[in-house]
């Protein structure tokens, strides 16, 4: 599962817009995969691109052949789990500052100092 997020995340560092402040991943990492790099996948995009990440997950189903681990969360810019649920059914709620993404990037102005043509071709 871990493989199928890369994609996405070298898309949300070469493309991300200057004003997009969150990023929707959809995952279902096992419980192999999960406990190890769910949540370290999320904090690591929030911190790259400076702004909050929010995944979703399936529910865990003893009764299935595949075993989700679940967990879907809720990180903030500075790397931080805001929101999170278990390996059970349930929502995750939490407010989100936006202007959280505006202190971040004023503090650490990465942006100004990437090359985006090393990313080219």
């Amino acid at each position: 599962a871990a493989a199928n997020l890369i994609p996405f995340l070298i898309k949300a560092y070469v493309e991300n817009p200057h004003d997009c402040h969150l990023l929707l991943y959809p995952g279902a990492f096992n419980t192999t995969t999960g406990p190890l790099h769910w949540e370290l996948l999320q904090r690591a995009r929030a911190v790259d691109n400076q702004l909050f990440v929010a995944t979703a997950s399936p529910a865990r189903d003893a009764n299935a052949d595949y075993q989700a681990w679940g967990h879907s969360t809720v990180v903030d810019p500075w790397g931080q789990v805001i929101a999170t649920t278990d390996e059970k059914e349930g929502m995750v709620y939490c407010d989100i500052d936006l202007e959280e993404v505006a202190k971040v990037r004023a503090n650490i102005p990465i942006r100004q100092q990437r090359q985006a043509h090393a990313y080219d071709g």
